[in-house]
């Protein structure tokens, strides 16, 4: 069967917010274990003096084109600081987004360098906004925006490791996903395109994309 050009279900509820209330103190203290064998060598991140202000760009560099993430640290610091330090490292070069999907939940899912959505970095972090701290509910879904970006989790809001999603549409889901930022115009632009490609065998909501997304490169600025 031929792709299609994936389409979004017009969603409901209230969206994430992307400021917190009350803002962290300038550095925080984070944890790394260890969860199980590394998908591909990586450094670890540092725990002490996080830093919790300000942002950093991560492009990804794909074969469909750039994706620019501004990663804010306000927000998420532990995640941030992992994405930071595992893109520094090398450990998204050469590797694929593995999923996408479309309907009520409009993602592109990257992340894993094994490309089966079951690789990590063997080690873990807890949860952050709006995970802890937002007051939602983590039994009522709301808006992940447009834009945005979060780390997937296999259905364990502290068990985050390298997998990411940027949503190129809202998506609705339960808060359980700790929020890193939101891509650039032109990135979200990007995995739009990505999704018009559709899903591979003609699928029209889950499954991998149609068009190999492979990432060459991940580049860091803070």
């Amino acid at each position: 069967m031929e792709p299609v050009a994936l389409t979004a279900t017009p969603v409901s509820g209230q969206a994430v917010p992307m400021k917190r209330t009350t803002p962290l103190p300038e550095t925080v203290t984070c944890e790394y274990p260890d969860d199980g064998q590394a998908a591909k060598a990586v450094d670890k991140p540092k725990t002490a003096g996080v830093p919790a202000t300000g942002t950093v760009t991560v492009t990804l560099k794909t074969n469909q084109g750039d994706i620019a993430m501004e990663l804010d640290r306000s927000l998420s610091p532990c995640g941030v600081n992992a994405i930071e330090t595992m893109a520094q490292s090398g450990y998204f070069n050469d590797t694929i987004c593995h999923r996408i999907t479309g309907g009520g939940l409009n993602v592109l899912q990257c992340g894993d360098p094994t490309g089966t959505g079951t690789g990590g970095p063997g080690f873990k972090f807890a949860g952050e906004w709006p995970v802890k701290d937002s007051g939602l509910d983590h039994n009522t879904p709301v808006i992940y925006p447009k834009g945005s970006i979060a780390m997937a989790n296999p259905s364990n809001p502290d068990a985050n490791g390298s997998q990411f999603f940027l949503n190129w549409a809202d998506s609705q889901l339960p808060p359980q996903y700790t929020v890193l930022g939101s891509m650039t115009d032109e990135g979200t632009k990007t995995v739009e395109a990505i999704a018009k490609n559709g899903i591979e065998g003609g699928g029209t909501s889950d499954g991998k994309p149609a068009k190999e997304v492979r990432i060459t490169t991940a580049e860091v600025k803070a």
